[in-house]
């Protein structure tokens, strides 16, 4: 493989893109309004004086780059164009993105698309997040002189040996990035064979995000709904493992309630889960229901509301870990919410990032589906463990940070 070689099948490959675009927008997963941006079109005119372009792949890549954003912001004259390809992180984006910051979808990564998206935004620095690597935006972006880093770079095995068989390419497309910032040593190491230089970790930008915000008062209502019952949350929930949930509720569901967020909100698996239950009561958050003193599950099927879930937990159950096709999701944001928290076997993507915080106790992992009920009954009526689990998580959390101001510092010498 050779970046000419890409680049011709992608030209080739855009043929289809029309059909693809279609598709994808019956199953919900692009803006119809807005499929001209994959095209590299916008009626957005480019901002006057410095724009930063910061580059990820979905939800969890653009919210970590938040605290990035804001205190790159901090220098007058300056303007943030946030790219992804999904319709949930535009619309996190919408929401969350400070001023003189906003959001376009990528374009496909054909030569002609990503030269006209050049063209008309022409960023004075381009930053990409974690393993989201389109080579035609790399290379077309390097060759336009725009000085690129790649931030909280995160690599699994799979990812670095399929790199690596291609080795010539691999090097034509990272050696395009002036600073390449491993979150953890085995992304370090892997990248190296790439780059000219070696390559160490500086940590990982998840431990500097700042804690998940919430409405006071909303809380506060909700927390009164909710009454003096224990409440557990499983967080970030996949389709796969639904059952796995609803089965520990059924269990104890005469002890405590369950606020049970999705992954997808809206997605056929919750619309399955609310009429295929009838032995537990629900409540949807979409709907505007509360919970009442008789519900069993509260469906929090809403989009930018993480922190007012996880706030009214006792403890936190974080999904996607539960079902061997998956590997987990980030547990710092229960953590830092205090909030003692669980995980399933499964969390491979964040192995790193669990690692200090499963060997102190700190969080713990249901390592059999059908342990969980009972585990989670019994942490919820020990009054010893959940505190001792909340204060070693944060000492953990103060020790690990830091990598944000390695990170800004990089950034301004390209700047």
């Amino acid at each position: 493989m050779t970046a000419w070689i890409y680049g011709l099948l992608m030209r080739g490959l855009s043929l289809f893109l029309p059909l693809w675009l279609r598709r994808r927008v019956r199953a919900g997963k692009e803006d119809a309004r807005r499929l001209s941006e994959r095209y590299g079109l916008t009626q957005r005119k480019r901002p006057k004086g410095t724009l930063i372009w910061m580059h990820g792949a979905s939800v969890g890549e653009t919210t970590m780059m938040m605290p990035l954003i804001a205190r790159l912001l901090e220098t007058p004259g300056r303007s943030v164009l946030v790219t992804s390809g999904t319709v949930t992180s535009a619309e996190i984006m919408a929401k969350k993105l400070p001023k003189r910051a906003f959001h376009q979808y990528a374009p496909f990564d054909a030569p002609q698309y990503v030269a006209r998206f050049l063209k008309h935004w022409k960023p004075d620095l381009a930053i990409w997040a974690e393993s989201e690597i389109w080579p035609t935006l790399v290379l077309k972006t390097d060759r336009a002189g725009i000085p690129m880093a790649l931030v909280n770079a995160r690599m699994g095995t799979q990812s670095i040996e399929g790199w690596a068989r291609r080795e010539a390419f691999a090097k034509q497309v990272f050696s395009c990035f002036d600073r390449v910032l491993p979150a953890d040593e085995k992304t370090a190491i892997g990248l190296s064979q790439f780059v000219d230089t070696p390559l160490t970790s500086v940590g990982n930008l998840k431990y500097d995000a700042p804690t998940l915000t919430f409405d006071a008062a909303e809380r506060k209502s909700l927390k009164t709904s909710l009454g003096a019952r224990p409440v557990w949350i499983a967080a970030s929930v996949h389709a796969e493992e639904m059952d796995v949930f609803i089965k520990a509720q059924k269990e104890i569901k005469e002890e405590g309630l369950l606020i049970l967020v999705p992954r997808h909100p809206g997605d056929a698996a919750s619309r399955m889960l609310l009429g295929g239950h009838p032995t537990l009561k629900f409540a949807q958050r979409s709907k505007g229901q509360n919970p009442t003193a008789k519900t069993d599950i509260y469906l929090f099927d809403t989009l930018g509301e993480m922190g007012l879930a996880y706030s009214l937990g006792d403890l936190a159950v974080v999904g996607g870990s539960f079902s061997p096709e998956l590997m987990g999701h980030n547990p710092l944001e229960p953590v830092r919410l205090s909030v003692p928290t669980l995980t399933g076997p499964h969390f491979k993507s964040f192995a790193e990032v669990y690692a200090p915080y499963i060997d102190s106790g700190a969080v713990k992992v249901v390592e059999e589906t059908d342990d969980l009920a009972q585990i989670v009954r019994t942490m919820m009526t020990d009054p010893k463990t959940l505190p001792e689990m909340t204060d070693k998580a944060s000492a953990i959390a103060a020790e690990m940070s830091g990598s944000l101001e390695i990170t800004v510092r990089a950034l301004e010498e390209l700047l």
